[in-house]
């Protein structure tokens, strides 16, 4: 198991990355504040894990309420969040009473956000099991639920006590979430970590067969670096802002094409590609550089081509992100593999010019 800590002060926690981590309730039992805790995960993950999680609590005489959700992006929303209010008032949950969420990214979220506002916050402990979600949304404290006209646009910085990303969990992924979660891990080389960008060009194939050294490996490595820019910037004020790469552009994809119809880091990829095709028209990256992007990204299986929506549905749905500032949408941009940079002063023509060019080859 290798550990490390996201510095927040007297809220830091611990990152513990490892096999079989599910099983070992030394390392969930110091971040309880009472033998109590409520379980949220979803119909998919609660016959993998949730007989194992409970097994290893009830063992050291924890109390533990599961609640169920159902599957899908679609869920991420007021009313899937109601039922986690439903649960825990009808079981009398108190304010110490410790929220874990056991899952991907949307339940990471979803249980996140109850936990803030539930008696305006109650502890919580992240289990993730998907890829994506132990690279990414599991740390950092950013928590909330989409809507229509948005996604992740209702939410709120809430840190976990505690992330346990249990590498074994990865093995019962489908493909294409295991892949989703890929978008997230080759952002970090992107945005920040050069040398990593080439590690994981020369691995890309030990992790999609989940290779549990390099798996290990590429985990910590996303994490450390996800660590270090929230450690930095917490609420996304600066720097923290350019681990959204790809993220407006997928999420204008997200949007359009229904929620859960394109996974997170699917749309993500595509969104990655337009960022690095916009980066080149403005002469920050060349034509191999973005050619050596997409060769990764379709070596990690990603799409790397984005639906053909218009200029116009893509500008609009992209003006409904959280980055938007005075009006102005701001987009993370590359100036180099490994350099990136969140600005407003592009060239909008260039910008319509990438949206222009999508479906045309």
């Amino acid at each position: 198991m290798q550990t490390l800590d996201v510095a927040l002060g007297d809220r830091s926690y611990p990152i513990h990355i490892g096999c079989d981590l599910l099983t070992r309730a030394e390392l969930i039992l110091p971040h309880l504040k009472r033998k109590q805790v409520a379980i949220v995960t979803n119909t998919t993950v609660a016959p993998l894990y949730l007989e194992r999680i409970t097994q290893t609590l009830r063992a050291a005489d924890i109390s533990v309420i599961p609640i169920i959700l159902p599957d899908g992006e679609a869920y991420k929303n007021s009313e899937t969040l109601n039922l986690i209010y439903d649960a825990l008032l009808e079981n009398r949950c108190e304010r110490n009473t410790t929220l874990i969420a056991l899952g991907g990214g949307v339940i990471g979220d979803l249980t996140g956000y109850a936990a803030a506002t539930y008696l305006r916050g109650v502890p919580f402990i992240q289990v993730p099991t998907t890829l994506l979600s132990q690279v990414d949304s599991s740390v950092g404290g950013k928590t909330g639920i989409n809507h229509p006209l948005g996604k992740n646009m209702i939410g709120a910085f809430y840190q976990p006590q505690l992330v346990l990303a249990d590498i074994s969990t990865l093995s019962t992924l489908p493909p294409n979430e295991l892949a989703a979660g890929m978008a997230e891990v080759i952002k970090y080389g992107l945005i920040r970590d050069l040398e990593f960008f080439e590690w994981l060009e020369q691995n890309v194939a030990k992790l999609n067969a989940l290779d549990t050294d390099a798996m290990s490996y590429a985990i910590y490595r996303s994490c450390r670096n996800k660590a270090e820019v929230v450690a930095a910037d917490e609420r996304e004020s600066g720097e923290r802002a350019l681990l959204n790469l790809g993220h407006t552009f997928g999420h204008a994809i997200e949007n359009a094409m229904g929620y859960g119809v394109w996974l997170h880091g699917e749309a993500v990829a595509a969104g990655t590609m337009l960022a690095a095709d916009l980066s080149r028209r403005m002469g920050w990256l060349s034509a191999d550089d973005v050619t050596r992007i997409s060769k990764l990204l379709v070596a990690a299986k990603l799409p790397v081509d984005a639906p053909d929506l218009g200029v116009e549905r893509y500008v609009d749905l992209m003006g409904m992100d959280k980055k938007v500032v005075d009006g102005k949408i701001r987009l993370v941009l590359q100036q180099g593999i490994g350099k990136s940079v969140i600005t407003s002063n592009y060239d909008a023509d260039a910008l319509r010019q990438t949206l222009s060019a999508i479906g045309k080859g």
